[in-house]
């Protein structure tokens, strides 16, 4: 199943594994409890203002859809003109764009927002792996 050259299998499948690994990232026994004692809520319990389910979840399935789709739109195009670009160079954009981009775009913003480093590198971390992994699902699938 393709649309204008991307595989929509290949993309709806990059999602979900995208959405399950950030899933697991911020899960109560990985990276959850030190994520929000970096941010200095030791409770670990987002205030009634923050803890909105429609918007968290809403915002992050946007959030995900939107890289996976956006990743998967460039490394369509660079296959038209490098029809044998396989997994790890698929692997390679998702890293790239991943640290490189989406990492690296919200570090001005944290430091002078006056966050810690640990909190950035929690966060942004799991968009680089996760653009990782889905840039091989997405280059194998095209």
């Amino acid at each position: 199943m393709t649309f204008s050259g991307l595989n929509l299998l290949g993309v709806l499948l990059a999602f979900v594994v995208s959405f399950i690994s950030g899933a697991i990232w911020f899960g109560p026994k990985t990276f959850y409890p030190v994520w929000m004692k970096a941010r200095g809520i030791e409770s670990g319990q987002l205030n009634s203002n923050q803890n909105k389910p429609v918007l968290l979840f809403g915002g992050t399935i946007i959030g995900v859809l939107v890289q996976t789709l956006t990743l998967a739109l460039i490394i369509n195009s660079l296959q038209k003109y490098e029809p044998n670009l396989g997994i790890l160079d698929g692997a390679g954009i998702g890293f790239a764009l991943g640290v490189g981009i989406s990492m690296f775009s919200s570090l001005s913003h944290r430091l002078f927002g006056g966050e810690n480093l640990k909190v950035w590198i929690i966060e942004t971390a799991n968009d680089a792996i996760n653009l990782t992994i889905a840039g091989a699902i997405i280059a194998f699938f095209n």
